[in-house]
């Protein structure tokens, strides 16, 4: 018998639930290689006033409200052939909330710069993106049936009878559903843990760090675990049992592969050394209502979306343009793609951001510029885009 539980031993399962709080069946597709997940649930915050006759605290009655918080970090992964969809599909309809489009590609009739045309009728709106020979883009335009007008030109040599990859395209929305998070570990006697109606608040994208990484965090309706477990929590009759283990058959991405693409006639730019993409849905989850224990529903608020990212300066015009749109507060697209194999990339694609006037950084050999906060805008639901390929 082990005298201690090691990290390694920890799997993480994530699910759309139909309903608030009920916990979501669990399937072994739904595995995502999570790095780490805290979660933490406490007691409100309450203060007794009565005067007991002492100086002694008189303990809190049972039944104040929980808070349950959390926070799940995971790596940018290959999306195997044989899967439908990657197997974090779920944190991202959480964070998005306006469900998933899937494109199942094409072959490629013409190309002329930003203009792509298809043999066959594609089927896409603007914000999905297309994939074609280890390189991911959006649409900005229908032009017809089977042309699209992309937001950067390929790099690659693309050319009549290229395959086209599919792709999984996150749109964001009105309303956002919630999950469940299962947190399994060996030995089967370990305590497992279940984050129910869990709602995801913030989504950060971390671009050019080991690896590239997505970090959810967000409130939760409760935290269900199998050594206090009572039927009828999460509306289970029994806590889950853990699905049978498959060997792992995905790769992570190394953080440094990927392009750049900013500006306002976007141009590629190999001088990036960090980004960070934040979207944060200002969440309220309805928990202070009078004769309710805990959160009853998600009501997202008014979405932030920004980039920040630093790259060297250099004396082009592609970069002194950049400087320029801040001072004079003039919109640029941002698009980063992570990954560089097809099943193994990643596309952020925001349309229109106002880049904040850069710090310059000179305490290093070469001079740095660091663009912080840079918010994204857009009429109604399209300022952030994200896909898989």
């Amino acid at each position: 018998m082990s005298c201690y539980i090691s990290t390694k031993q920890n799997r993480f399962y994530v699910a759309i639930e139909d309903r608030f709080g009920q916990v979501a069946p669990i399937e072994g597709a739904t595995r995502v290689p999570a790095v780490r997940l805290v979660a933490r649930q406490e007691l409100e915050r309450i203060e007794r006033r009565d005067k007991i006759g002492g100086r002694t605290f008189g303990g809190i009655p049972s039944g104040v409200r929980r808070r349950t918080s959390f926070e799940l970090t995971t790596y940018l992964a290959e999306w195997p052939s044989g899967a439908a969809a990657p197997g974090y599909r779920p944190l991202f309809l959480a964070a998005f909330g306006g469900g998933s489009r899937s494109f199942a590609g094409g072959v490629v009739s013409a190309v002329s710069g930003t203009q792509l045309r298809m043999g066959n009728a594609h089927g896409l709106i603007p914000g999905q993106a297309v994939a074609c020979a280890g390189e991911i883009r959006f649409v900005t335009a229908v032009v017809d049936a089977q042309t699209v007008q992309l937001n950067a030109p390929f790099t690659g040599a693309v050319g009549a009878g290229t395959p086209i990859e599919r792709t999984m395209t996150f749109l964001p929305g009105a309303t956002l559903p919630s999950i469940s998070i299962f947190d399994y570990w060996s030995p089967e006697s370990a305590v497992h843990r279940i984050l129910a109606g869990a709602a995801v608040d913030r989504l950060r994208v971390n671009i050019n760090a080991d690896f590239h990484e997505f970090t959810f965090s967000g409130a939760a309706q409760d935290l269900l675990d199998s050594a206090s477990f009572e039927s009828g929590q999460g509306d289970l009759d029994e806590f889950p049992e853990e699905p049978p283990l498959t060997p792992d058959s995905y790769g992570v991405v190394p953080g440094n592969l990927g392009q750049a693409w900013l500006g306002t006639t976007p141009e590629r730019f190999l001088t990036l050394t960090e980004a960070e993409v934040v979207l944060d849905n200002n969440l309220d989850m309805r928990a202070k209502e009078f004769g309710s224990m805990g959160p009853r529903c998600i009501v997202a608020g008014e979405r932030y979306v920004a980039a920040s990212f630093s790259l060297y300066e250099r004396p082009d015009e592609a970069t002194k343009s950049l400087y320029q749109a801040a001072r004079q507060r003039s919109p640029i697209s941002v698009m980063f793609q992570l990954g560089i194999q097809p099943g193994q990339l990643c596309g952020v694609y925001l349309k229109s951001v106002i880049p904040e006037v850069p710090e310059f950084l000179d305490d290093e050999t070469r001079l740095e510029w660091r663009f912080r906060d840079c918010r994204a805008q857009g009429w109604i639901d399209d300022e952030i885009y994200l896909a898989f390929a």
